[in-house]
């Protein structure tokens, strides 16, 4: 009687450890996680602040993506910039259009329901462009004779220039399908057309210029919109514990 006994009580708490293991084990639920894969389309609006508060400065810049992959989208942006520049001994203004192609990569793992992304993106750029050299003074280091200022202007058509740049941005969802961006961008100038005894000060879509490094920087802010063209349904996995 003793040894059955005993069996029923050891059988009853074993029972009982292994209902209270399975009750803290976590559980995990399948949820349905939709993905967005369409047109992306937006202005830069860091161009029509520039213009309006900086002088002998005007341009514009539209963009767009497309979502290739989960993380990949190819993307585009075309603009036209003009820039007037003075220095102590050159004055110099510069108009054209640019175009950069290239893709981003979308470093951010979104929870369920958001559509952000931190980006890391590589340009091909082009820029069509041309110089007027307004005026200039020739150097001079004796103080007898001040430098004299050359008024003849001088017009440079059909000059180009090609680069590569890197860029790193963040877009935030704002609205459904309304998205602002900022991004900073690395460019490394390939090849440039440069008019004769006269260097190029700025080159659109590409930037400053300087004598002394092939290297150049830029920023943006923009607003874009997404069209939804297709979607696809991915399982999202979400680990709960049990109550």
């Amino acid at each position: 009687m003793k040894p059955t006994l005993l069996f029923f009580i050891s059988l009853f708490c074993s029972a009982q450890v292994i209902w209270a293991q399975k009750k803290n084990e976590p559980v995990t639920d399948t949820v349905p996680k939709i993905e967005k894969y369409g047109i992306r389309v937006g202005i830069d609006l860091a161009k029509p602040l520039r213009t309006l508060i900086e002088d002998g400065y005007s341009g514009f810049e539209i963009m767009g993506d497309f979502r290739v992959t989960k993380k990949f989208y190819a993307a585009v942006e075309l603009g036209n910039e003009k820039k007037d520049w003075t220095e102590p001994y050159v004055t110099a203004k510069t108009s054209g259009s640019y175009a950069k192609i290239g893709f981003d990569y979308n470093a951010y793992e979104n929870w369920l329901g958001m559509e952000n992304a931190i980006t890391l993106g590589v340009r091909y750029g082009f820029s069509s462009f041309k110089q007027e050299l307004v005026n200039y003074r020739i150097y001079t280091d004796n103080p007898a004779f001040p430098s004299q200022l050359i008024s003849e202007s001088k017009e440079f058509n059909g000059l180009t220039a090609h680069w590569a740049e890197v860029i790193i941005g963040v877009k935030t969802e704002i609205l459904n399908n309304l998205y602002l961006s900022i991004n900073a961008q690395i460019k490394r100038k390939i090849t440039e057309d440069e008019p004769e005894n006269f260097g190029n000060l700025y080159i659109p879509g590409f930037n400053r210029t300087y004598d002394y490094s092939k290297f150049g920087v830029g920023y943006g802010y923009s607003i874009s919109y997404l069209i939804p063209i297709f979607k696809k349904t991915e399982v999202f996995k979400e680990t709960t514990q049990n109550p």
